[in-house]
């Protein structure tokens, strides 16, 4: 299993490094990793994969919110899966030997920050907790109900488990 993640951000502070929520793209790429290898997505005949990581503000992702889901308001993440419930078949891909892109998540700071606090974790678990809900709305999964929304808060905590890191009573809702 491969992958690779794209870590791109907007705020000035990440990229002089001095952010709080500066976490290393090898740890984000580290995760995904783990991720996937547990999720075994089968849908790379290499079983490689990309995606796109955007750390945000409220601003640029309300204006995301408003345009692609008609809710102006921040939120914490948005995910845009590269691909439709119904995978394409890999002959159709053409170069099934390349890393299978899966989409681009995008995460607010600000919200994340906020919501850290008000649960009592770092800033790093809230971030591993939004992403890996993303890594799950790229590969299809859904909560329009109590009961998909309950199985895939208990999948994002399996998955932190698997990088060492917890959201108490794994019960959350983001």
């Amino acid at each position: 299993m491969q992958v690779e993640v794209c870590v791109q951000d907007s705020l000035d502070e990440l990229e002089s490094g001095n952010s709080p929520a500066t976490i290393a793209p090898e740890t984000w790429e580290g995760w995904f990793l783990k991720w996937l290898t547990v999720l075994q997505p089968e849908l790379s005949a290499v079983q490689a994969y990309e995606l796109s990581l955007r750390l945000t503000d409220d601003r640029e992702i309300q204006g995301l919110n408003a345009q692609y889901r008609q809710q102006d308001k921040p939120t914490d993440v948005l995910a845009f899966a590269a691909l439709e419930v119904e995978a394409p078949l890999l002959d159709e891909l053409g170069g099934a030997e390349q890393p299978l892109y899966l989409g681009d998540i995008v995460i607010s700071l600000d919200t994340a920050q906020r919501q850290a606090e008000a649960q009592g974790h770092a800033l790093a678990t809230e971030l591993a907790w939004l992403a890996a809900h993303g890594l799950l709305h790229l590969l299809g999964w859904d909560h329009p109900d109590d009961d998909s929304l309950l199985k895939m808060l208990n999948q994002q905590q399996k998955l932190l488990n698997t990088v060492g890191l917890s959201i108490q009573d794994g019960l959350y809702s983001s």
